[in-house]
């Protein structure tokens, strides 16, 4: 087969993906939960974007957001608890080629793994992160998370919160070298893949909070949301999201926001009625750590391969080979 023949299958199979190509099992989440509709949104955009399964990585940590990985069809890593982050950066720079995601709840991220949260802004690698965020800690049955509102009654708190919520978007806009911030939720399936494409597209971290509803412990917190459009406020901007006409009737309360003004974008983050939808900021000029530290080069088989050897060479047991070849000896007559 020629070089040309070639090339032509290789586009034809990587063209020829359906949305069941990424879909592994049946998803455990409970009825209703919001992350049917991320996980939805998300493989849409691989079959749309015609993502290589062999070449896709999905990273999460620990809590029902985290079991993410299980329900792609591609790659995946279960990382332990708060640490998808810097699991996801090191994939990165080992394979600068992969696509990779990261899947992170509101205790994985904002609180445990705040720390690599933080850093992984600040070092902007070319990942794209869903914070799932339902204010409460799911799967260990109700507990207060960092973004739980002030009187949110819990297991941990039966009196309600103390605190005020820690409120992700501000603190993201925040870090040093921030390049991407949205913030979507999971009952406005068309804006949220709009804004899932978009943060694909960026080349940096793109860092999208997506509101979703936890129906077990919290069943009516986003209820005054989700019935009155105007307490919704999409954002929209030639470089932007663009809302479609059928999403114009349903939510009137719109406002044009400039994504690249990070002082502006920091004041919308901060509200919570009305509730922005939309990119709130984008960089696209932020470098990505991994272009400054040169790790553009891919690994090659031999390059592996020796690595490999050199860290078992470490652990050969001398004599070992003498052992293993020595003959059976004859029977005794």
């Amino acid at each position: 087969m020629t070089t040309a023949a070639t090339e032509c299958m290789l586009r034809m199979y990587e063209d020829q993906h359906k949305l069941e190509d990424y879909q592994s099992g049946v998803p455990r989440w409970c009825s209703g939960c919001g992350d049917n509709a991320v996980l939805t949104a998300v493989q849409r955009l691989c079959r749309d974007e015609k993502l290589r399964p062999e070449k896709t990585v999905f990273v999460s940590g620990i809590g029902c957001s985290s079991r993410f990985p299980h329900y792609m069809k591609t790659y995946g890593f279960h990382g332990i608890h708060g640490r998808a982050l810097p699991i996801a950066e090191g994939v990165k720079m080992a394979r600068p080629d992969l696509d990779v995601f990261v899947n992170t709840g509101d205790g994985d991220c904002c609180s445990i793994g705040a720390a690599h949260w933080i850093h992984a802004i600040r070092y902007n690698m070319n990942i794209t992160v869903f914070l799932h965020d339902n204010q409460i800690y799911g799967l260990t049955k109700m507990q207060a998370s960092p973004t739980s509102p002030r009187g949110t009654k819990s297991n941990t708190t039966p009196r309600g919160s103390h605190l005020d919520a820690l409120k992700p978007l501000t603190v993201t806009l925040g870090v040093q070298n921030v390049s991407f911030v949205a913030q979507a939720v999971d009952w406005i399936p068309e804006v949220l893949f709009d804004i899932v494409k978009a943060a694909y597209h960026h080349k940096g971290l793109s860092f999208v909070r997506i509101v979703q509803r936890c129906p077990e412990w919290l069943p009516h917190q986003f209820e005054p949301w989700m019935q009155d459009p105007q307490k919704i406020q999409l954002l929209h901007h030639d470089q932007g999201l663009r809302i479609s006409p059928a999403m114009a009737k349903i939510y009137k309360n719109q406002l044009q926001h400039d994504p690249s003004n990070i002082d502006r974008a920091r004041e919308i983050a901060s509200y919570d009625d009305p509730l922005p939808v939309g990119i709130l900021y984008r960089n696209p000029e932020v470098p990505c750590y991994e272009d400054l530290h040169n790790t553009g080069q891919l690994r090659t088989n031999e390059y592996i391969q020796a690595g490999l050897e050199a860290q078992f060479d470490k652990f050969t047991i001398e004599g070992s080979k003498k052992s293993r070849s020595r003959p059976a000896e004859s029977p005794a007559p």
